[in-house]
């Protein structure tokens, strides 16, 4: 099946965008963030090669634990580990910013129950202070609290427990660490359907911090609805709602997200993980509010392939590279640093296309999120030679000259190209490489 657009004969030209064309101007000149989940402060890494790694698939933030038992593991004695200092001169030599987690509980304080009284509260602030005031500087986001919902994410008392905490800590890392962002939220898919986010907007969640975190997961939702695609849909709808309930856009940070590649219910396979990836971290690009994603994980946390948890990282335990690792690495680029320019809501069927450009650079991006199927490009100014693309089904070879043409009927003519898509986007620059 050959598709025509006349909205991508526009794309290719560069010019107007018509009303079908979702109109996409970022609100923030800062790079999309394109970061990682990883346990390594924990965990050690000697080697350093955890952090090479991250760096060379263009992944610019890493995501870890700072647990409040770790740093006062004996009763109102706060005191840092030797490893944290080493984790972040480690991360800053490879080019990572790095997210800090403050929570967890803490056994010497309630009983390591989350903190909702005020003694508890006022052991958990000392935490906070003590950790902004040591790192000043060297963290770029520090995020209070990790699914705070999970517990109960209708009870209002609840909500109102943690407005609260988040008030109290984010005005010490404020006045500690006035340089670094500070993130809340945490919320999880079923924290965000039943109201919790909304509910942190209403008890002023946005008068403290830089933004709110989610972690929308869809991977069990069913045939049809655990795609990117309709992930994004739904993420649209949210970031209405939000955006109502606040008077005003809401900066969101997709602290994590991820799609398992483990053999059992909710798991897909390695190689469609990695397309997933691509496709989910290109449609965030298309909803302003999303400053930022962060995938869960780098490095599978086990070996059993039937484990859900061992299974959602973009490298193996041993680190060897899976699919999703190497689509990363040939993506991240175009997500960190190319403006996202518009989407053609009249494409056909399945088929997704996306415009990308940076400087002088254009590119579209294009996949088929059903069937197979051939996509006709045409362009009303001549250009003939050879298509540029990547193709992030072999990421392996980066932009490459493929052997599909530009034909042109002549000067002032048009010019045509078929692309074959399937569930890996192909990246297309819209200039030809002349012969």
């Amino acid at each position: 099946m050959t598709i025509r657009s006349t909205l991508l004969h526009a794309l290719l030209l560069g010019g107007l965008l018509g009303a079908s064309l979702q109109s996409a101007a970022q609100t923030t000149e800062e790079p999309f963030v394109v970061g990682v989940c990883a346990h390594e402060l924990h965990r050690g890494d000697p080697s350093g090669r955890a952090y090479a790694m991250m760096r060379d698939a263009g992944i610019t933030s890493v995501r870890t634990d700072a647990h409040w038992a770790y740093v006062e593991r004996q009763p109102n004695q706060l005191k840092i580990e030797p490893s944290w200092h080493r984790y972040l001169k480690e991360t800053a030599r490879h080019g990572l910013s790095t997210q800090f987690i403050l929570g967890y509980g803490n056994q010497h304080h309630g009983g390591g129950e989350k903190p909702r009284t005020e003694p508890v509260r006022a052991a958990f602030n000392r935490y906070v202070n003590h950790l902004s005031e040591a790192f000043k500087g060297q963290v770029a986001y520090y995020e209070i609290w990790n699914e705070w919902d999970v517990e109960d994410p209708r009870d209002p008392r609840f909500t109102q427990d943690y407005a609260r905490l988040i008030a109290d800590a984010a005005g010490i890392v404020r006045q500690r660490d006035p340089a670094a962002k500070v993130l809340a939220g945490a919320v999880t898919t079923q924290g965000i359907e039943s109201g919790f986010a909304l509910r942190l907007l209403e008890n002023g969640l946005m008068q403290s911090v830089d933004g709110l975190s989610l972690h929308p997961y869809v991977h069990c939702r069913g045939w049809r609805r655990n795609t990117p695609e309709a992930w994004i849909d739904w993420m649209a709808e949210v970031d209405k709602e939000l955006t109502r309930a606040a008077g005003r856009p809401v900066p969101l940070y997709l602290t994590e997200m991820a799609w398992p590649s483990h053999q059992g219910a909710c798991g897909i396979d390695e190689n469609l993980q990695a397309a997933y990836l691509a496709r989910a971290f290109f449609l965030a690009r298309t909803l302003p509010s999303i400053r930022g994603m962060w995938w869960y994980d780098f490095r599978n946390d086990g070996t059993d392939r039937t484990e859900r948890e061992h299974n959602f990282g973009l490298v193996r335990q041993d680190f060897t590279p899976k699919p999703a690792y190497r689509v990363l690495t040939a993506v991240s680029d175009i997500v960190a640093n190319y403006r996202f320019i518009g989407r053609d809501e009249n494409s056909d069927g399945d088929v997704v296309a996306l415009r990308f450009a940076r400087g002088e650079d254009e590119l579209l991006v294009a996949w088929s999120a059903g069937k197979p199927r051939n996509l006709e490009l045409e362009a009303l100014d001549p250009q003939p030679g050879r298509v540029a693309l990547i193709d992030t089904a072999q990421p392996q070879h980066g932009r490459v000259t493929s052997n599909a043409r530009w034909e042109c009927t002549g000067r002032g003519g048009r010019c045509r190209t078929t692309l074959k898509l399937d569930g890996f986007p192909k990246i297309v620059s819209l200039r030809a490489v002349q012969d």
